[in-house]
C-alpha cells in the first residue's frame, strides 16, 4: 500500500490554484478531480489523498465540488475536458448517467478513474465489475464490507426467535445500496439468524437524516433488534435517537471507521463501524490515473483496485487509519 499523505484545508485550496514550483518536471500536467460533495469528512479525506500524491509529482490538483448534484457534475466534466487537463478523478453522483460523461472524456483521449462508488447498473454486474471506458474503479469491497457488519450482528443476535431489523440506506442512485444490503443479509442467512426487515429508509448520508430516521424507526417499532446503516454518518446520528428511546437496539454499519465512529465504537455507542480508509482511496486513484496520462498508449483499463475490509469494534479501536 502506498504511504498515507495528510494534506489539510489550506494545502488543498493550494491545490486548486497550482503546484507552480515543480510542476515543469511533470510537464505542466494538470488532474482534475470532482468530490460528490465537500461537506462529508469522508470526502475531504479522499481528495487529501489524491492531491497530496499529485503535490508529491508536482502536478497541479484542480477540485471541483458536485455538491452532490449530477447536474454540476455533468458540467464540471465539460469544464475539464475544456481545460484539456491530463487526467479525471472524481466520485459519481449516479451510478448509471455517470456512464455518459466517462465516454465523453475517453472519446477525447483523457484517462478517467471513479472512486468509492461503482459505475454502473448494480443490478446487472457484479461488485468487481469496471465500466469499460474507465482506466480504473478503486473502491471498497462493499458487498464484503456488508458482509463484515453482518458477520458481527450474527455474533450478538439471539438465535432463538426471529429478529427485528431496520436499515438506513444511502442515498438513492448509488450501487453501494445495494452492495452493502447484499453482503449484509447474506451473511445473516448464512449464519441461521431469523429476521424481519421492519423499517427501511433512504437517507442524505448525513448524521441529521440518520437521526430522524431512527427516531421515526425506533417510535414505530420500539423492540427493534438491530439497526444496520449503510455509512457511519447517519450511525452517529441514530445513536442519538436510541438514546432518546431507550433503545436496546445494536446499531452496525458498513462504511466508516471515521475518527468520530471510532470514538463511538471505544464509548460502548455504536457496536461496529467498517473500516474505510478514504485517503488511500485517493491515493490510489492518483496512482492509476498518473500512469495511465504518463503512458497513454500502453495504458491499462477497466483495473478494479481495493483494499482489505476490517472491522472497528471495542477489540480493534485502531485499526483503522485516522480520518
Amino acid at each position: 500500500m502506498s504511504t498515507t499523505v495528510k494534506v489539510g484545508l489550506a494545502a488543498l485550496a493550494t491545490a486548486m490554484i497550482a503546484f507552480t514550483g515543480s510542476a515543469a518536471s511533470a510537464k505542466d500536467m494538470v488532474f482534475g478531480y470532482i468530490p460528490n460533495s465537500m461537506s462529508f469528512p469522508y470526502n475531504i479525506a479522499l481528495t487529501e489523498g489524491f492531491c497530496g500524491k499529485a503535490a508529491e509529482k508536482g502536478i497541479k490538483c484542480v477540485i471541483l465540488d458536485s455538491k452532490m448534484s449530477m447536474e454540476n457534475q455533468a458540467n464540471q466534466f465539460d469544464d475539464l475536458l475544456t481545460q484539456h487537463v491530463d487526467a479525471i478523478g472524481f466520485m459519481p453522483d449516479d451510478s448509471v448517467a455517470v456512464q455518459a460523461l466517462i465516454d465523453k472524456a475517453a472519446d477525447a483521449g483523457i484517462p478517467v478513474a471513479a472512486t468509492s462508488v461503482f459505475v454502473g447498473d448494480p443490478t446487472k454486474h457484479p461488485f468487481n465489475w469496471v465500466y469499460p471506458n474507465l482506466t480504473a474503479l478503486v473502491n471498497t469491497d462493499d458487498t464484503e464490507a456488508g458482509r463484515i457488519a453482518g458477520k458481527f450482528a450474527a455474533e450478538h443476535l439471539p438465535k432463538d426467535r426471529e429478529v427485528k431489523v431496520a436499515v438506513l440506506e444511502g442515498a438513492p442512485g448509488f450501487a453501494v445500496n445495494k452492495q452493502r444490503q447484499t453482503g449484509f443479509e447474506e451473511t445473516l442467512k448464512a449464519a441461521g439468524i431469523k429476521y424481519k426487515i421492519v423499517a427501511s429508509q433512504a437517507t442524505d448520508w448525513t448524521p441529521e437524516s440518520g437521526d430522524r430516521i431512527c427516531q421515526n424507526m425506533l417510535t414505530a417499532n420500539p423492540d427493534i433488534d438491530l439497526i444496520f446503516s449503510h455509512a457511519d454518518q447517519m450511525a452517529l446520528g441514530c445513536i442519538h435517537a436510541i438514546e432518546g428511546a431507550n433503545s436496546k437496539a445494536l446499531i452496525v454499519d458498513a462504511s466508516g471507521g471515521s475518527t468520530l465512529a471510532t470514538k463511538a465504537v471505544v464509548a460502548g455507542e455504536l457496536d461496529m463501524s467498517a473500516c474505510n480508509q478514504p485517503r488511500l482511496l485517493g491515493e490510489l486513484t492518483f496512482d492509476a490515473l498518473y500512469k495511465a496520462a504518463k503512458n497513454k498508449e500502453g495504458a491499462k483499463k477497466g483495473q478494479f483496485v481495493t483494499y482489505p475490509m476490517l472491522p472497528v469494534t471495542k477489540q480493534t479501536p485502531d485499526i483503522c487509519p485516522p480520518w
